[in-house]
C-alpha cells in the first residue's frame, strides 16, 4: 500500500509552509497562519455517476424523461 498524498497548500491562508502535526494523523500545521487543520476520508457518495456525466446533468435528464410520460 502507498502512503498518502501531503497537502500542498494551507486551507486557510494557501501558503505551503505546511508540516505534519505531530498530534495525530492526517493532522497538519501552517507556520504561515499558525492554523492547525486535520485531512481525513470520508468515505464514497451514495449517488453513482454515470460514465463521464455529472450527477446533476444525470439527474436532470432523468427528470425530464418522467415528465413526458
Amino acid at each position: 500500500m502507498s502512503e498518502r498524498a501531503a497537502p500542498f497548500h494551507c486551507p486557510y491562508c494557501g501558503d505551503e509552509d505546511l508540516r505534519p502535526s505531530e498530534e495525530g494523523h492526517g493532522g497538519w500545521e501552517c507556520h504561515s497562519c499558525n492554523r492547525a487543520f486535520q485531512l481525513r476520508y470520508r468515505g464514497l457518495l451514495t449517488r453513482g455517476l454515470t460514465a463521464g456525466v455529472p450527477a446533476e446533468a444525470s439527474e436532470a435528464s432523468q427528470a425530464s424523461e418522467g415528465e413526458g410520460s
